[in-house]
């Protein structure tokens, strides 16, 4: 089947699930209270991810993500009120491109190279949600040590960048024996 079938196929079945949602939204009452306007955000992000994976186009995973969490982000926001979390809930953002990433590569078939970059991007993220957070007061238990995890982060990036294979490096074609020597 090609990729144009299949996302018509893909786009004719999120319509169908979309206006079955808002007419039963219409009949049965109590249901609309389940669904704020992030929701709406959210469902973007999944029809991105379910066309990217019917059309096969994996790298529809990272947008998939980013708009998703950004969703997840506004309806947390829009159900507690705390808006004043964007000064460093923004931080999080690298972290969807990463899951995004993490989904791309599985469905992929990538190796664990893609795999490792998102679990990177996820935790650069996270050390960047958990320092901005520090600052603007939403983490008070840290207190003046949340530089510590800067330091940690830079010793990563350091070790990472030290261990990392060159690219452009000569690729062996002969085995090696047990001390890296040619046969």
């Amino acid at each position: 089947m090609g990729s144009r079938r299949r996302g018509d196929l893909a786009f004719g079945l999120v319509l169908i699930l979309a206006g079955a949602l808002f007419l039963a939204m219409q009949f049965v009452p109590g249901m609309r209270a389940w669904f704020s306007w992030p929701w709406i955000i959210i469902g973007v992000g999944l029809f991105l991810l379910f066309v990217g994976v019917v059309s096969g186009v994996p790298g529809m995973a990272v947008p998939a993500c980013v708009v998703g969490g950004i969703g997840g982000l506004l309806w947390w926001q829009n159900a507690t009120g705390n808006w004043a979390s964007w000064s460093y809930a923004w931080a999080l953002i690298p972290g969807f491109v990463g899951v995004g990433t993490i989904l791309m590569a599985l469905l992929a078939g990538r190796g664990l190279r893609a795999i490792g970059e998102g679990s990177t991007l996820i935790l650069i993220s996270l050390v960047m949600f958990v320092i901005f957070g520090s600052l603007f007061g939403a983490f008070r238990g840290l207190g003046e040590y949340w530089p510590v995890l800067l330091i940690a982060l830079g010793v990563l990036v350091l070790v990472r960048a030290l261990f990392r294979p060159r690219i452009g490096s000569r690729v062996r074609s002969e085995p090696l024996d047990d001390f890296g020597e040619e046969v």
